[in-house]
């Protein structure tokens, strides 16, 4: 299980990485591009692959990392995981993604900041 974890978050950084690298021709992958870059800032990048593990595998998220979803922005957090599951491989299950992206947004807000 867990090598299948790390074979999935080992795609994800390189669907990102292409789609960071590869030239972009529309207005509206120029949009997500920015989001993207702004949005990304905000967390750590262990965080970032833990988030993206959740929503598209059988991974957990530690209260630190919800807390830093949370301070990243719901709607970085949703345009995130959309951009990500409109890729052609993905959009087969994009209904189910989606849905654990609320989810997980749901958890993590409802965790209690601590001090």
């Amino acid at each position: 299980m867990a090598k299948l974890s790390t074979q999935l978050t080992t795609l994800f950084i390189v669907v990102a990485l292409v789609y960071a690298i590869v030239p972009v021709f529309s207005v509206e992958e120029v949009e997500a591009k920015r989001v993207w870059n702004t949005c990304l800032v905000k967390i750590t990048p262990k965080c970032a692959l833990d988030i993206i593990d959740v929503v598209f595998g059988n991974g957990t998220l530690s209260d630190s990392c919800c807390h830093d979803l949370v301070k990243e922005g719901k709607a970085c957090h949703d345009t995130l995981i959309k951009y990500i599951s409109d890729r052609p491989s993905l959009i087969a299950k994009e209904t189910q993604y989606l849905k654990k992206r609320d989810d997980l947004w749901a958890q993590c807000v409802s965790i209690p900041k601590t001090v």
